[in-house]
């Protein structure tokens, strides 16, 4: 590797630190290709998923043990909450969950959101009991709350349209290959200038595919667009406030119980 200054760096890979994986969900093609990736004389074995960046993904790129394991993790913390809530007001709890639990439970979230939604319950379930936990502590301490908890959905949603603002309206550079391709126009009408911001929908039929990061994110941003006249002009904080708005007219809140 050449740097911008002429400088030549060595970059040396560890057999040890390699991780090896055959993406496909044919288990012939991983038996084809066993024992034949060599690196520094070694053999890579090969593994059925890998962790990249801190998110693990299957050889048939689906993100299902990763959930799993988010979703264990996240419940051991609550465990430790749930230990410590008598010391706790409600307030004190619901702070430590979005705290310590919560960005937990929402890391890399835009990359497997297709995930199925038998494992993505299992996060909706720990967010309900750390909801029982401030439910029962306001109830001890003889207090109302007025607290409004979204779902885990409602966030990702949100994140969806905050990324894909910054990727078409400030054109943020590191983000620009999750730009999605605007829909062209069939033919001129009134409605034509209002289609602008609009972007295409892929095409599917598979569930797995229509809750992926382009599907879902096309469609919310279409509808959103559509209810919102100033995407174009709003600031980043903006855009952080008026999707959220939004999306609470399209999903209840979760309540206290």
């Amino acid at each position: 590797m050449v740097t911008e200054w002429g400088e030549t760096w060595q970059v040396d890979f560890t057999p040890e630190k390699t991780q090896a994986m055959v993406i496909s969900r044919s288990p012939a093609a991983s038996l084809a290709v066993s024992g034949c990736l060599c690196l520094g004389g070694q053999i890579l074995p090969l593994q059925e998923s890998i962790k990249v960046l801190g998110v693990t993904v299957d050889c048939g790129l689906r993100f299902d043990r990763h959930v799993t394991a988010v979703a264990h993790q996240a419940s051991l913390r609550v465990s430790a909450l749930c230990r410590m809530a008598g010391s706790l007001d409600s307030r004190g709890i619901l702070t430590l969950y979005k705290a310590q639990i919560r960005p937990c439970m929402e890391y890399g979230a835009l990359s497997w959101m297709l995930s199925a939604a038998t494992h993505l319950q299992r996060l909706d379930a720990v967010q309900h009991c750390v909801l029982r936990l401030v439910g029962i502590a306001a109830q001890q301490q003889q207090q109302e709350e007025q607290t409004e908890v979204t779902s885990l959905e409602h966030r990702r949603d949100v994140l969806a349209l905050v990324v894909q603002h910054k990727a078409r309206v400030l054109e943020v550079p590191h983000l620009s290959s999750l730009r999605l391709p605007a829909r062209a126009v069939q033919r001129e009408s009134r409605a034509t200038t209002s289609s602008d911001m609009l972007v295409h929908v892929p095409r599917s039929h598979s569930r797995q595919h229509q809750r992926s990061y382009t599907t879902r994110t096309a469609r919310l941003w279409n509808a959103f667009t559509a209810a919102t006249s100033d995407t174009q002009t709003m600031m980043l904080q903006q855009m952080k406030v008026c999707p959220h708005r939004w999306q609470k007219t399209q999903t209840p809140t979760l309540e206290l119980c």
